[in-house]
């Protein structure tokens, strides 16, 4: 039998008011004795309002007996578990570089994650981690750094992402073709797509207004489109505000729609830029439900570079217990990092 407690306080990191309950404690009195149980550090973080359970796995000894899957199907879940988008590992190679190991809600692995590589940024950087200022994510290497603060007390990163116009993920047009402001006839008649890959796969949309519903119809839709998309595909809609600014909202293969998605959100930026929306190499804001973050993008000869800039917020500092079926946890301290970026949410709706 599980049980969880669930207390009054809300978190809202939302320009729509959106609201998650925070959990306290969960675990199965009846079967478990919590001394047979792993313990490690947790970190809940967020990047923009996409929120993760971060956990360092260079620091313990038995990470690979642990099936992180599992971890994250329970961990993640927002009912009977802590509640996240994702949980974000941090791993080094046989290279000795660090980088990011990041999971979806449903256990499946995502091969990067732009809000989650800042959060791992900066835990690299605070552990000394980062002096070569690269991390590595689904194979490939990415530079990070410090930024400049978004607003005062608001630790902010930013990584370099390269962007490829093919992926094996798009079995919907030839690799020696570039898929941008087109149609995608079996997905929606009218809407003009952007193909990219960010290390993960996304489609991206322009549209007049932002509309949620038409996102999870879309996100939905895909996951029955095989053919076009064998392993699946990351979808967003994006509003171009002015030549400087844009709105963006996605459905996140493997966790549906989400407060923000880093990645999305360079993506929608990075296609805005190749159909002529933003100006390029500027420094455009890219709203969200979430927040906000930076995105600029370089266009040399065949090659798409675009830096993501944004917050890397850590909510609070735990202690979680899992066997693999049975999980625990407890909050050993907050930080008051996250009332500071609600004040900054707010103050974009001023």
């Amino acid at each position: 039998m599980i049980i969880a407690s669930i207390s009054d306080k809300k978190y809202h990191f939302s320009l729509y008011n959106f609201e998650w309950p925070k959990i306290i404690r969960i675990f199965d009195r009846m079967y478990t004795q919590e001394s047979d149980m792993t313990n490690f550090e947790i970190i809940k973080c967020h990047g923009s309002g996409n929120d993760f359970i971060m956990v360092d796995t260079t620091r313990m000894d038995n990470a690979a007996t642990i099936d992180w899957s599992a971890f994250a199907r329970i961990a993640c879940n927002r009912t009977h578990g802590i509640g996240s988008d994702g949980v974000l590992l941090v791993v080094r190679n046989d290279e000795g570089i660090y980088g990011m190991d990041m999971l979806n809600p449903d256990g499946t692995h995502a091969e990067m994650c732009g809000n989650g590589i800042r959060c791992v940024a900066r835990l690299a950087q605070e552990r000394g981690y980062l002096d070569s200022e690269l991390l590595t994510s689904g194979g490939r290497t990415f530079p990070a750094r410090r930024a400049e603060s978004v607003a005062e007390g608001i630790e902010t990163f930013s990584v370099d992402i390269p962007i490829t116009t093919w992926s094996p993920s798009f079995a919907f047009f030839s690799r020696d073709e570039r898929f941008v402001g087109r149609v995608i006839e079996t997905l929606d008649g009218e809407l003009r797509f952007t193909a990219l890959n960010l290390g993960n796969p996304h489609i991206v949309a322009a549209v007049e207004d932002i509309d949620l519903g038409l996102l999870e119809r879309l996100g939905e839709r895909v996951k029955g489109l095989k053919e076009e998309f064998p392993h699946g595909v990351n979808v967003s809609l994006y509003k171009v505000l002015s030549p400087t600014s844009i709105f963006v909202a996605t459905y996140e293969r493997g966790a549906g729609i989400t407060l923000s998605c880093g990645t999305a959100m360079t993506a929608s930026s990075t296609a805005a830029t190749l159909l002529g929306y933003v100006d390029e190499g500027s420094k455009i804001e890219v709203y969200n439900r979430g927040g906000k973050v930076a995105c600029r993008t370089a266009l040399k000869e065949n090659t798409i570079t675009t830096t993501l800039e944004g917050n890397a917020t850590f909510e609070w500092v735990g202690e979680a217990r899992f066997d693999n079926t049975n999980f625990a946890y407890d909050i050993l301290r907050t930080t008051g990092e996250a009332d500071r970026w609600t004040e900054f949410v707010e103050s974009l709706n001023k």
